[in-house]
């Protein structure tokens, strides 16, 4: 039997997780009636792992507006902090934000001060997230200040890692077809949990979705060397839309190199406000189609599926 495996991403603490899994349905119920197709299981064949409060405790709940200091304060050494900073200058300069401009934005933010320059210190992590605020979207810049602490977290805490990827892993089946969908953070969790456990619990994953994902960006693809097909999975199919920053490339040969090749949609008109959410992916009719052609049996590529590239 089929199942569908849900993988949220960031800012779903303190969230009902039936009604998380409501949302995601709904929206991809609308993405189906753009084609005219239906829900081709029924809602009790959908699982939502769900960490959120995991991922709030990441924050020692701090809001967005803190998110310059929990980049800098989020890192217990060295290495860490480097990771992080790597990670969010890389957002920097491929959104094309120079140093004249962050520097214009620290005098600002700090008039009369001397400027210290570079990514170790407070004033230029909170002048990078105002300056992808107002080049890119609302809120964008603590958005990735904030994936920036959860992926360093996720990967450098072995308490936080193994506390999400328990949950996770419980809504797997090793007796169901596992038709995975992740988004934001969860491709990243989604990606080292099936290397970790597939072959280990006999999971078959037919088709993994990664909607809005980090994982073609450099700094973090270097921390999962080496980057290799997860074990069990037959398809692999990644969406996203240009104008969001946490998707900041796509999981191709060039920003991840995988054999077989993953097949990529980069032009998702994604209608939320900072064009990452959920929502926006799932009720994609590309997206949609892909996700019921999976449940139907369909493998990704067959002639019905060329449509997702369109």
């Amino acid at each position: 039997m089929k199942r569908l495996v849900l993988i949220h991403g960031r800012a779903q603490q303190d969230k009902d997780p039936g009604e998380l899994k409501r949302v995601w349905i709904e929206a991809w119920r609308r993405g189906l009636q753009k084609t005219g197709l239906e829900l081709p299981l029924p809602e009790s064949r959908i699982r939502l792992a769900y960490y959120g409060d995991t991922l709030r405790d990441m924050c020692d709940g701090m809001s967005e507006a803190d998110a310059a200091k929990i980049v800098v304060r989020g890192a217990t050494t060295a290495a860490g902090a480097d990771g992080m900073l790597d990670m969010l200058e890389e957002y920097r300069q491929a959104l094309q934000i120079d140093d004249a401009a962050v520097e214009q934005e620290q005098r600002a933010l700090e008039p009369g001060r001397v400027i210290e320059k570079g990514p170790q210190n407070w004033g230029w992590v909170q002048a990078v997230i105002r300056l992808l605020d107002r080049r890119t979207t609302a809120g964008a810049g603590a958005l990735l200040a904030l994936l920036v602490n959860d992926v360093h977290q996720y990967l450098s805490n072995d308490s936080i890692r193994l506390r999400i990827e328990d949950g996770v892993a419980d809504a797997f089946d090793a007796q169901d077809d596992n038709i995975v969908v992740s988004h934001s953070l969860g491709s990243l969790v989604a990606y080292r949990l099936m290397h970790g456990l597939a072959t280990e619990r006999g999971w078959r994953v037919p088709l993994l979705v990664t909607l809005g994902s980090p994982l073609g960006v450099r700094a973090l693809r270097k921390r999962l060397n080496p980057i290799r097909r997860p074990p069990g999975l037959n398809g692999w199919f990644n969406a996203r839309d240009p104008r969001d920053v946490v998707a900041l490339y796509p999981l191709d040969a060039t920003h991840f190199p995988v054999t077989p090749g993953i097949v990529n949609k980069s032009d998702v008109d994604n209608a939320t406000d900072n064009r990452h959410g959920i929502t926006g992916y799932l009720d994609d009719p590309a997206v949609a189609r892909v996700l019921h052609d999976a449940v139907q049996g369909r493998n990704l590529g067959e002639p019905d599926d060329t449509r997702v590239q369109g």
